[in-house]
C-alpha cells in the first residue's frame, strides 16, 4: 500500500511539472501594472489584434501580429525573451501569451485589453 501511495505522488508530481502548463511564463496584470512593464528596455510589445483593429488605435511602441491569423505561429517562433502582450478585452492576449509562453518567453498580458487602458484614461495612437 505504501508503495503504490508513493508512485502515485511521484507521478502526480512528473505530471504536474512540464506538463505543459506555462502559467508561471504568463502574468497577468492590471493597467498600472502593465504600463510599467511595457516600457521596458527588453520587453517587446506586441497587439494581437487584427490590422483593422490595431490601425483604430494600439499602444505607443506596439507591433501588431494578428493571434487569429493563419502565419501566427510562424510570426512568433523566433521571439524570445520578455513579451508584453495585448488584445482587445484580454482573452485574444491570454491565447497568444500561451503560444509565446511555450516558445520559451516570459508573457506580460495586459487584464481588460485595450478597453481597460482607454477606460483608466491612458493614451492611445491612431
Amino acid at each position: 500500500m505504501k508503495r503504490i501511495l508513493m508512485i502515485t505522488l511521484f507521478s502526480a508530481l512528473f505530471c504536474g511539472c512540464g506538463g505543459g502548463n506555462n502559467s508561471e511564463q504568463v502574468t497577468t496584470m492590471g493597467v498600472v501594472e502593465f504600463a510599467s512593464t511595457m516600457v521596458q528596455k527588453d520587453v517587446r510589445l506586441i497587439d494581437v489584434r487584427t490590422s483593422k483593429e490595431y490601425a483604430e488605435g494600439h499602444l505607443a511602441g506596439s507591433e501588431n501580429i494578428d493571434v487569429k491569423a493563419a502565419d501566427f505561429a510562424e510570426r512568433i517562433k523566433d521571439i524570445k525573451g520578455k513579451v508584453a502582450v495585448y488584445c482587445r478585452g484580454g482573452r485574444r492576449s491570454l491565447k497568444a501569451a500561451e503560444q509565446l509562453a511555450a516558445n520559451g518567453c516570459t508573457v506580460y498580458n495586459l487584464d481588460g485589453g485595450i478597453l481597460a487602458w482607454q477606460k483608466a484614461g491612458k493614451p492611445i495612437v491612431k
